[in-house]
């Protein structure tokens, strides 16, 4: 059956409106008339008539094939679709590969690098919010040595004196930490576990919450791996979530999760073997002993002993 339903516009088009079994199909011209070129009489074009039709299916099965939008927006796009992976790794001294070895001594310092796999994800930055150091691979286990803490305040040079800090970023999903080795006190155990919870962003904006600070002995201050020292003024107090923070600007974050690391063996610092080496008061009492004029006698009796040893020797040989 088709339905064919005409009338004429005001402009002069002819619509119509047919109807099958499977589509509905709309039907028009759109006429074009040129009108004069500003104040003149005159045209520069032609009048003209295009047919346009539109044809829309009457049945769609809405349970399960139901229209889709064809736009997507691109942030939704580039979304994640599966979950972000976080992960630790010890680095050789140039950052280049992974450290084959896990031993260190005290002394040594550790390249520790966090990471975020991305995969189809928008950009990621990623963010070392706390970590801490145990003897199992536990983060509640005792004893515990919190060296990060207040999201993102390196304290292991704070409160030790150490070298540890954050090294300035070279990619966006890399964090780089160097950590003076350490055992814990009064425990025989030389493998320690770190464990860390890291964060990651799709804003470069550091804040209070967001942030890798390291503390500089040598200024006496708090300094951050990204330039901008103000986000640090918190760590010696409390980096809790500011105030006014808004609801957009937490929806920043893209995903958080922890990280383990371990073991690692930290021996004790070798030590050289002390050469032997006479002292200049050692050597200066030999040389007085030697010259002294108990030393000049005893030598003189004994060359006479030895004298009278071989004359007696010859003489009993002559006899013969």
């Amino acid at each position: 059956m088709i339905r064919d339903i005409r009338w004429r516009a005001g402009s002069g088009a002819i619509n119509s409106i047919q109807m099958t079994e499977g589509y509905l199909i709309y039907a028009f011209d759109l006429n074009y008339q040129p009108k004069a070129l500003g104040a003149t009489p005159i045209v520069r074009t032609n009048e003209a008539v295009v047919g346009i039709q539109c044809h829309y299916m009457r049945l769609h099965n809405v349970s399960s094939n139901a229209l889709q939008p064809t736009w997507i927006p691109y942030r939704s796009t580039m979304s994640a679709e599966d979950l972000l992976v976080f992960s630790l790794r010890l680095m050789t001294d140039d950052w280049q590969a992974e450290r084959t070895s896990n031993v260190f001594f005290l002394g040594d310092m550790m390249n520790i690098e966090a990471s975020v796999v991305q995969a189809n994800h928008v950009p990621l930055h990623v963010f070392v919010d706390s970590c801490v150091a145990t003897l199992v691979p536990d983060l509640n286990a005792v004893p515990r040595y919190a060296f990060i803490e207040n999201h993102g305040c390196l304290m292991d040079a704070k409160l030790t004196g150490s070298r540890s800090k954050f090294l300035p970023r070279a990619q966006d999903d890399k964090l780089k930490i160097q950590l003076d080795a350490f055992r814990f006190f009064q425990d025989s155990r030389s493998s320690i576990y770190i464990i860390c919870h890291l964060k990651a962003t799709a804003s470069a904006t550091t804040d209070s919450q967001y942030k890798a600070c390291s503390f500089s002995a040598a200024a006496n201050r708090w300094m951050a791996a990204g330039g901008n020292d103000q986000v640090c003024g918190c760590c010696d107090a409390s980096c809790g979530l500011r105030k006014g923070r808004s609801v957009e600007a937490g929806a920043e974050l893209q995903g958080e999760g922890d990280a383990t690391l371990g073991p690692i063996i930290v021996q004790a610092a070798q030590e050289a073997e002390p050469e032997f080496q006479i002292s200049p008061l050692e050597a200066k009492e030999h040389k007085a002993a030697a010259s002294s004029p108990e030393v000049v006698v005893l030598a003189g009796v004994v060359a006479v002993g030895g004298l009278v040893c071989v004359t007696v020797l010859l003489a009993i040989l002559l006899r013969k």
